[in-house]
């Protein structure tokens, strides 16, 4: 194959999936990623119960689970987790933890857009950072529609990351002051300007490319069929936990982002 017809036939998901596949080697040294404290953990459980409720040996679907945390959690509650994810490198390090904690959680390889599970599968699919991400989130809310079973629920947990407000800006200025005068670190781990500059071409590009708001997402996610839709915005116990792994200013920063959970179910008389 030409060079060029190479350069056709890599598109936007690939340049995700190739994103994403490097990120693998640090994602779980970030704060906000992976769990630093038995008291993150438990902030994360209390929001996975207030609307999922107790896992009780029903399937639940990880969507791009990334390294695992999101389905370790879920594992935690009693939930019979596959974890998806089409970054081989995230699942091969998920895989190690899952063996390393001796945890029963399959990962699979798959594309969070086009799953290829069955029909009517899973009783809750959660997903978290993946929205933003979405290159088509009309098909995609679809799909989860359809592996869901009736009265299934879906939690999505995510965040504009694109239109700081005036608080998050004021406080992102001071941290980034902070760090070039010396009196905090340099947040860690630091991306290199290639990881950084691909992520702003990506993120440009997406569908949210101008934001994925919380009513934006529930308007989309109306359409594609769901119900008895809920957005919780009340997120300060995980940001409060997570900001004592970054200075002052950063977790002010964070504490000020528009992130939120939706909540939403497939109605009990659809297919």
């Amino acid at each position: 194959m030409s060079d060029v017809a190479e350069r056709r036939n890599y598109d936007l998901r690939d340049e995700i999936k190739a994103y994403w596949s490097e990120r693998a080697a640090t994602f779980d040294l970030s704060p906000g990623h992976e769990i630093f404290s038995e008291e993150e953990r438990a902030a994360w459980h209390r929001l996975f119960r207030r609307h999922l409720g107790d896992g009780a040996g029903r399937p639940a679907l990880d969507l791009a689970s990334g390294t695992g945390v999101v389905s370790h959690l879920l594992d935690d509650l009693g939930f019979k987790v596959t974890g998806l994810d089409w970054a081989e490198p995230m699942l091969e390090r998920a895989r190690r933890k899952a063996k390393d904690r001796r945890r029963s959680i399959s990962f699979r390889l798959g594309d969070a857009e086009n799953t290829m599970e069955p029909d009517g599968r899973y009783d809750v699919v959660v997903n978290r950072h993946l929205v933003w991400t979405l290159v088509d989130p009309p098909a995609a809310f679809r799909e989860w529609l359809r592996v869901m079973k009736p009265g299934g629920r879906l939690l999505i947990i995510d965040g504009d990351f694109v239109n700081p407000g005036r608080l998050e800006r004021f406080f992102s200025a001071l941290n980034a002051w902070s760090q070039r005068v010396g009196l905090t670190r340099p947040d860690a781990p630091a991306q290199p300007r290639e990881m950084l500059e691909t992520h702003r071409s990506i993120l440009s590009r997406v569908h949210f490319s101008q934001g994925a708001r919380s009513q934006a997402v529930v308007e989309l996610l109306r359409a594609a069929g769901f119900a008895d839709i809920e957005v919780d915005t009340d997120l300060g116990e995980i940001h409060r936990t997570q900001a004592k792994n970054w200075s002052l200013f950063k977790g002010l920063a964070r504490k000020n982002q528009h992130r939120y959970a939706i909540r939403a179910s497939k109605p009990l008389d659809a297919a």
